[in-house]
């Protein structure tokens, strides 16, 4: 099919229309700002911003006309925008560059998810404990997102600056992300412990501090400092008896560190300081090759392909590509998972792994690394 806008066939690969990309990711930022598809579509009207004009073989041109509500959820939906394709209800990495921040795709996402079908809303609601009532120290608004690493979800609050992709250039906060179970769990602890110190029998019958409606009564906003949480009450919620001149609660804090799952394995006889992660495109390329021995593999185990020159004529490749293709499937999971996490040393491509040993613990050897 056609390329989404923002891309091209350049010399046989995909490249990036810079000035298509950085309307991309203006509709994505307005949209944010907007809160609404109704509102964003009204916008790019107002701008005379239009869908990509299209020359047909006959002369006739095709597009070239406002967004209608399909074209624009396409456009915020799409996830080979963060260079990532989807492939028979599989999300896989892609082969083209990505032109956007993975966060600012997941926020927008999540906010279309509930505004096309109700259901999200409700769960985004438990899911996002302080949405609307988290911010930085610079006084951003924090809003949810996720990345999923290896088919784990992790939820997060991010600095708006950073979503928006002006981290460089606006004062951000000295927190700018954080993970999200974590500050939700010790806002409720503390909040609990302050409200049975002040014996405030109205405020703790009625509030339930795990609903974020209820806690909205109750708290105007949370900033996030380095070394700790400050929560400001709504007016009549405000403690009189509070050290703080504005009825406040700090909170200790600390940003819990980051997980050692960016640690590069380590090949035999190598200091950590000498080991570079493999690139980004090598490595979409090998988790990509991985997928797709899975999924020949699965086509000759199922019976979907009786023989391999039946598979070589399918995907136009040689007897040797699809075997070598195959034996990825044949790589130990945490392998795969290292992969995927970009933690493989560089030079461990697609080259490297092809046609492994066939017993997993001795595969780190044979690639010369340290197991794990």
């Amino acid at each position: 099919g056609t390329l989404p806008l923002g891309y091209e066939m350049k010399d046989g690969k995909i490249a990036i229309v810079e000035a298509e990309a950085e309307l991309v990711r203006s509709i994505f930022r307005r949209y944010l700002e907007l809160g609404s598809v109704n509102e964003l579509l009204r916008d790019l009207k107002v701008r005379n911003i239009r869908t990509r004009t299209k020359q047909l073989s006959t002369g006739a041109t095709r597009g070239g006309i406002p967004f209608g509500r399909g074209a624009l959820y396409y456009v915020l939906s799409n996830h080979f925008y963060i260079g990532e394709v989807k492939y028979k209800n599989e999300i896989l990495p892609g082969e083209q560059p990505p032109i956007m921040d993975r966060a600012l795709f997941e926020s927008v996402r999540q906010k279309s998810l509930a505004q096309w079908s109700h259901r999200t809303v409700v769960r985004n609601k438990s899911d996002h404990l302080l949405t609307g009532l988290l911010f930085d120290d610079a006084g951003h608004r924090m809003i949810p997102t996720h990345a999923t690493k290896a088919g784990v979800r992790y939820r997060y609050y991010v600095s708006t600056p950073c979503l928006h992709g002006a981290a460089k250039t606006a004062s951000v906060g000295s927190v700018p992300r954080v993970p999200a179970a974590d500050i939700e769990n010790n806002v409720v602890k503390w909040l609990k412990e302050h409200l049975a110190a002040r014996q405030d029998k109205s405020t703790t019958s009625v509030v339930r501090l795990g609903d974020r409606n209820d806690l909205a009564q109750l708290v105007a906003g949370v900033v996030v400092h380095r070394d700790r949480l400050i929560v400001r009450f709504k007016s009549d919620h405000a403690d009189k008896g509070s050290d703080s001149p504005d009825g406040s609660l700090t909170i200790p804090w600390q940003k819990p560190p980051s997980k050692r799952s960016r640690q590069i394995l380590l090949p035999h006889n190598a200091s950590r300081s000498d080991v570079r992660p493999e690139q980004f495109e090598r490595r979409a390329r090998l988790i990509s090759a991985i997928a797709r021995g899975h999924r020949w593999l699965d086509d000759v185990v199922s019976g979907r392909v009786t023989t391999v020159t039946q598979l070589c004529a399918r995907e136009k490749c040689s007897v040797r590509q699809v075997n070598m293709t195959i034996s990825l499937a044949f790589l130990a999971p945490n392998l795969v998972k290292a992969a995927v996490e970009g933690r493989l040393p560089r030079g461990i491509g697609i080259e490297r792994l092809r046609d492994p040993p066939t017993e997993w613990g001795r595969q780190f050897e044979s690639f010369g690394l340290n197991p794990e």
